[in-house]
C-alpha cells in the first residue's frame, strides 16, 4: 500500500511543527514550499527551509525560477493533500486543485473568529481571554472552508503576543496530530463555519502601534502587548524624541488630569484617558531606557502626553 503524500506550504513555527507532525504520522512529503526569510525582519521564529533539508526534502521559495509553474510541478507530484500552515500567502484553486483529497489549512484562531492576517495581534488588541488553533479545508475564500478540528487555549491579562503565540503552535500541532488519523483514514469530520460579519482582519503596519494617551489604560495595555517585541512595538513621540514602550501594567491606583509620564518610588507610570500603567519596559533611539534613572527624571518633571 502507497504512502499517503502531501505537499506542504509552510513558515513560522506552527509550519516547522506541523510539518513534523505530517511526517511523524508516516506522511510522504515531497515538496515544502515556504518563504524566503526577509533580511529586514528579526528572524525570532524557526526555520521550515532548515527542517525541510534536514529531511532530505525538496524546498522551494516563491522567488524560484520554478515557481510560475509551480501548479504543473503539483499536478506531477500528485498529492493527496496539500496543506497550508501560517504560510503567507492565499493559495490560488489551481493548486488546490492539486490536493485528490484535500486541501487543508491550519490558522491562528478559533475560526469563524479572526478570519485574515495576523489573528494572535488581533485577538489580544481586542482584549480577548482565548484564541487558538484551526484545521479547516481550503476553498477560493481565505479561511472560510469547512473545519476538521480546532482546540483553543487562554490569553492571560498580561500575555503578550510571541507568548501566545507559543500555546498556538502547540495547538496547532496537537490538532493536527489528532486529526491526522482520521484525515489519512477518510473519516474526519467536517463541519461548515458560519461567515461571521466583521471577523476578517488584515495586516498589521508598524505604524499602526502608534498610542493614543487619550484611550483607557486597558485599550493601550492591550496594544502594548499586540505589539511587543519581537513585533514592531507600540510607541509615541514625546516631544521630539519617540518613546518604545514595551511592556506595561495596570497600575493599581488610577490618577486624574491630563496624559503625563511621571515617576513615583523609583517607578515609571503613564496616566491614560481612564486610568494609569505603570511602565515595566521601553526603550528611545538610543536603546533600552533606564526606567530607575526616568522615573528619578519623571518625578521631577512630568512629561505630557499630547
Amino acid at each position: 500500500m502507497s504512502r499517503v503524500r502531501a505537499v506542504v506550504f509552510a513558515y513560522h513555527d506552527v509550519g516547522v511543527r506541523c510539518l513534523k507532525a505530517l511526517l511523524s504520522g508516516g506522511v510522504e512529503v515531497p515538496l515544502v514550499v515556504t518563504v524566503a526569510d526577509d533580511p529586514g525582519e528579526r528572524q525570532w521564529f524557526a526555520s521550515v527551509a532548515e527542517v525541510a533539508r534536514e529531511y532530505g526534502i525538496e524546498v522551494m521559495t516563491a522567488q524560484d525560477p520554478a515557481a510560475p509553474r509551480l501548479a504543473e510541478r503539483l499536478a506531477a507530484l500528485a498529492p493527496d493533500f496539500v496543506f497550508s500552515f501560517y504560510y503567507r500567502a492565499l493559495l490560488p484553486e489551481a493548486l488546490l486543485r492539486c490536493a485528490r483529497r484535500g486541501a487543508l489549512n491550519m490558522h491562528g484562531s478559533l475560526l469563524p473568529n479572526y478570519r485574515g492576517r495576523a489573528p494572535v495581534n488581533w485577538a489580544i488588541l481586542n482584549g480577548e481571554r482565548e484564541t487558538g488553533a484551526t484545521l479547516h479545508e481550503m476553498v477560493a475564500r481565505a479561511d472560510a472552508g469547512d473545519i476538521i478540528d480546532q482546540m483553543a487555549v487562554p490569553i492571560l491579562a498580561d500575555d503578550e503576543a510571541r507568548e501566545v503565540y507559543a500555546k498556538v503552535t502547540v495547538a496547532a500541532e496537537i490538532v493536527l496530530v489528532r486529526a491526522l488519523p482520521g484525515l489519512l483514514a477518510g473519516t474526519a469530520p467536517r463541519r461548515p463555519q458560519p461567515i461571521v460579519p466583521g471577523q476578517y482582519f488584515g495586516r498589521r503596519r508598524p505604524e499602526d502601534g502608534r498610542i493614543d494617551w487619550r484611550w483607557p489604560a486597558p485599550r493601550i495595555h492591550n496594544l502594548v502587548r499586540a505589539v511587543a517585541p519581537p513585533f514592531p512595538g507600540a510607541f509615541s513621540d514625546v516631544g521630539e524624541e519617540r518613546l518604545w514602550i514595551h511592556r506595561t501594567r495596570l497600575a493599581a491606583h488610577s490618577d486624574t488630569g491630563a496624559p503625563r509620564l511621571y515617576g513615583r518610588a523609583g517607578a515609571c507610570y503613564a496616566v491614560c484617558g481612564q486610568g494609569t500603567l505603570r511602565i515595566l519596559a521601553a526603550a528611545d533611539a538610543r536603546g533600552p531606557l533606564d526606567l530607575r534613572r526616568a522615573a528619578e527624571e519623571w518625578a521631577a518633571q512630568p512629561r505630557l502626553l499630547v
